[in-house]
């Protein structure tokens, strides 16, 4: 097969042959024509007669580039802000950012880079952002072990069961701090997403026991904007237990957990563990009450972070035809925003995030966040002194439940 190049090359060749020859010979450079290109014979005769017109070398246009150094600087600035998300994420924010930005005296722009920059496409931002984006970090190891004890005393839940849920029916995981292996004690995380409105809290757990995932799951519920009502969790033995079954009985919450080896029924929180975790922990090793103290000062400022200036994406509907299946999200809004749109939050609870909003700074969180990793980094891979953490866990184990005093603050 020629190309049309090539093609056009033997026409140009036979052309000035053909228009000078007699009868005879003009049929046999017209035989040779379609026999090299596949033409049919009137068409290469119109060809070799009427040649179509040269059209003039084509010059791609270059159109005035819009969007400057300033304006692309300035993206960039938000978008390290916001942790490098992507632009469907980061475009319906922007507003906030740059106000958020600028009232800390963060950011100062003037007011044609200020106008361009709001009305970025969540396309040309990506495009603008294409030089400087990071390439994705290695996953880690899992340590779910199945409890059995409790299996038939707590209901199943499954992925779809959740689409119409309201405020405080959370999912729980944990992400282990191990390392490599999974021998001795180590630092985890409980890691709590409402499903609702994305807000997550995660706390540092000194080891993955039932009574320290208890505990760590009542001082999240004491953080919650609203009232905890469901808790889903996987079918490892720190959640199937009776400890934990006990607590969600008499604060009158509702305890499922999800199939085994389904990891699409703890969508969430499943995301949330590399979102919210793994991207600002890593994959080390950590043990002791310094790397705990370290971890727990990360967090401080992480879950205001995550949740006041972390722009989530819910998905709307699923629709598939044949093999092609459509999924269709909603306008991306933190955490924080949803709360505030949520009817079955209070008021008095909007209140005090709103003001609480209003003195958040998110670089100077960003900041602290860096700050706090160097710290916990540090002290990555090191084993912790057995004497310290037999006295941390003894203080511990004295310490009493919240239950009480968060029922009188709700």
């Amino acid at each position: 097969m020629m190309t049309i190049q090539s093609k056009h090359e033997l026409l140009s060749a036979a052309r000035v042959r053909y228009l000078k020859a007699d009868r005879a010979s003009k049929g046999r450079i017209l035989d040779e024509l379609v026999a090299n290109t596949g033409y049919h014979r009137k068409y290469a005769i119109q060809l070799l007669r009427h040649p179509p017109k040269q059209r003039p070398s084509s010059v791609r246009r270059k159109r005035p580039r819009k969007y400057h150094g300033d304006v692309v600087t300035a993206l960039e600035q938000v978008w390290r802000a916001a942790n490098r998300i992507c632009g469907k994420r980061l475009v319906p924010v922007l507003p906030h950012y740059v106000q958020a930005l600028e009232k800390h005296g963060e950011m100062r722009l003037d007011a044609t880079t200020r106008k361009l920059l709001l009305q970025l496409s969540p396309a040309t931002a990506d495009r603008l952002l294409r030089r400087v984006r990071r390439a994705e970090r290695p996953h880690g190891v899992s340590t779910t072990k199945p409890g059995t004890l409790l299996k038939k005393a707590i209901p199943v839940r499954t992925f779809a069961q959740w689409d119409d849920a309201h405020p405080g029916f959370v999912e729980v995981d944990l992400v282990a701090h191990g390392g490599e292996s999974t021998r001795g004690e180590y630092l985890n995380t409980l890691n709590m997403v409402d499903v609702k409105t994305r807000w997550t809290e995660f706390l540092p757990l000194i080891n993955r026991s039932q009574a320290a995932t208890t505990t760590a799951i009542d001082a999240c519920r004491l953080r919650l904007p609203y009232p905890l009502r469901g808790l889903d969790s996987d079918n490892g033995s720190e959640f199937i237990n009776q400890d934990l079954k006990r607590y969600c009985e008499q604060a009158k919450i509702t305890f499922t957990r999800c199939r085994p080896y389904r990891k699409n029924d703890q969508a969430y929180v499943e995301q949330k563990n590399w979102t919210a975790i793994r991207q600002f922990v890593g994959y080390d090793r950590y043990e002791g009450i310094a790397a705990y103290h370290a971890l727990e000062k990360l967090y401080e400022s992480l879950r205001l972070y995550m949740n006041f200036f972390q722009p989530t994406m819910v998905l709307i509907s699923k629709q598939r035809q044949g093999t092609r299946l459509t999924k269709r999200y909603d306008q991306a809004k933190t955490p924080y925003q949803r709360v505030l749109d949520s009817p079955d939050v209070s008021d008095e609870a909007k209140r005090r995030l709103t003001e609480q909003y209003e003195q958040l700074n998110p670089v100077a969180l960003l900041r602290q966040i860096e700050a706090c990793q160097e710290i916990l980094w540090k002290l990555a891979n090191r084993p912790a002194p057995d004497d310290d953490l037999s006295e941390f866990l003894h203080d511990l184990s004295l310490r009493p439940r919240s239950m009480a005093s968060h029922m009188a603050a709700k």
